[in-house]
């Protein structure tokens, strides 16, 4: 199966997919949040706010962790060049600064966006898909997929630079078929979603459901590293991705831990309050800490 990159060209501008998919991402990603406060009775414009400071943060941290990977400093102003860990943490920094300034914790930030973040990763792999970049190693399943316009294309010359080993004498512009890891990445955080969003009623504490996103999503990362087409190695066969991924899954055992108990109804934050109950006085009682199951 040979697949090429998806532009939608508008005049003189070109949209590439990946483009297209990254706001697709951040959109649906900010209608699951605004959809979870108005289950729990919460003030929905703040959707709005941690959709706004993800995509500040997220770009610049994308940007600058591509940066420290390829040292490619001109890339901050290239259109491509964005990685999904940077991204991760640059934009966390971000939601998590401002919603202190509104007064949110972080484990209100936890809790709200834990089931958003697998479901806007999961649409960026879309797009990783549509410009035919972060493929798999060679592979002879029935799916495995040619990419010849690939970033790069999967040429035995530019597989050899990812650590991915050809018998002598190999021609190194003979095209290759590869595993579709972009898929199997969006079908993996889909589920991921998937089960989430029926976690939000949980009974633990605030945050909890944030540790079980860490864990799912570490590592499905993790796994999926072993079959990825990738230059960067940290240790042996063990790739930068990796070792983040399984920081991730400790960092979200603890946080498993540290919240796994019920706990008293905690008051809501001003900024999340309904605007009727924050603009009355007194206001209503506040929701209590735990999520409220959807439908």
């Amino acid at each position: 199966m040979t697949i090429y990159p998806f532009t939608l060209q508008l005049g003189p501008i070109a949209i590439t997919g990946y483009g297209l998919m990254m706001m697709v991402a951040f959109l649906m990603a900010g209608w699951v949040i605004q959809v979870d406060l108005r289950h729990r009775r919460m003030n929905e414009e703040y959707a709005a706010d941690i959709v706004f400071a993800a995509v500040i943060g997220g770009i610049i941290g994308a940007k600058l962790w591509y940066v420290f990977l390829t040292g490619e400093w001109n890339s901050l102003f290239r259109r491509g060049g964005f990685v999904w860990y940077g991204g991760f943490l640059g934009g966390l920094v971000a939601v998590v600064l401002n919603g202190w300034r509104k007064g949110v914790s972080p484990r209100w930030t936890m809790e709200l966006t834990a089931a958003a973040l697998p479901l806007g990763h999961a649409l960026g792999r879309v797009g990783c898909f549509l410009v035919n970049d972060d493929y798999g190693i060679p592979s002879t399943l029935p799916w495995a997929m040619k990419f010849p316009d690939g970033l790069p294309p999967t040429t035995v010359a530019n597989l050899e630079q990812m650590h991915v080993t050809f018998p002598a004498n190999t021609d190194p512009t003979q095209l290759v078929a590869v595993h579709p890891t972009q898929i199997y990445e969006t079908a993996a955080l889909l589920f991921v979603f998937w089960w989430l969003w029926r976690l939000r009623g949980h009974h633990h504490g605030t945050g909890w459901l944030f540790g079980v996103y860490l864990v799912l999503a570490g590592a499905e990362r993790l796994l999926v590293e072993f079959v990825r087409a990738k230059d960067d190695r940290l240790l042996g066969p063990f790739t930068l991705a990796q070792a983040t991924s399984a920081i991730l899954v400790i960092v979200g055992l603890y946080l498993l831990r540290r919240f796994r108990n019920p706990e008293p109804p905690v008051p809501v934050p001003p900024a999340l309050e309904p605007r009727s109950a924050a603009a009355s006085s007194p206001p209503s009682p506040a929701p209590v800490a735990r999520g409220t199951r959807g439908p």
